[in-house]
């Protein structure tokens, strides 16, 4: 309302009487600045898979989802697990089937205190070919000494996530 009271030359009141007078409803902050970011429609839709190679990545994806995705965040889409190879193959299900880049993802590190950290990362991102700027987060956790790990992950445990409301909304719907 800001912008087209400024084209106008008149009040933002102005406009919300001539809205409320016409009818128009007025859509929410959140609406309007993913309309402003995306002037050209929602780049988010859910592409659905026409061959049967397609069909084989879309349901392994939604299978990946179902059973690796962190489901209970509010904005974003993620994965959790401790093979790069999942990853890559989730990677790949964003990109296909929801028009996600790899350099919009953002990545979230889970480690131990005896692993070195920049090794760890420098591997994740070499594994997935991503960027150390995609890297939001190292969480370093002590290690437990008690001996109940049999086998330690020595690359720890890496969340792949996408934050997007749409994304989000699309995805719901699919699994659910």
């Amino acid at each position: 309302m800001q912008q087209i009271a400024h084209h106008f030359g008149c009040s933002v009141n102005k406009v919300v009487y001539w809205m409320q007078q016409y009818g128009f409803e007025r859509r929410t902050w959140s609406e309007a600045t993913y309309v402003y970011r995306n002037p050209d429609g929602d780049p988010f839709k859910i592409c659905m898979p026409e061959t049967s190679e397609e069909w084989k990545l879309f349901g392994v994806g939604i299978g990946l989802y179902m059973g690796e995705g962190a489901r209970k965040t509010k904005w974003h889409v993620a994965i959790v697990n401790t093979n790069p190879g999942v990853h890559r193959t989730f990677m790949v299900f964003l990109e296909c089937f929801c028009g996600v880049l790899k350099k919009d993802l953002k990545l979230d590190l889970n480690i131990f205190d005896d692993c070195d950290v920049e090794l760890v990362k420098q591997w994740w991102v070499n594994q997935l070919g991503l960027s150390q700027e995609q890297l939001r987060s190292v969480c370093v956790r002590p290690a437990k000494k008690s001996g109940i790990y049999k086998s330690k992950s020595l690359h720890g445990t890496l969340t792949v996530m996408f934050s997007n409301a749409k994304v989000k909304e699309n995805n719901r719907r699919l699994v659910f």
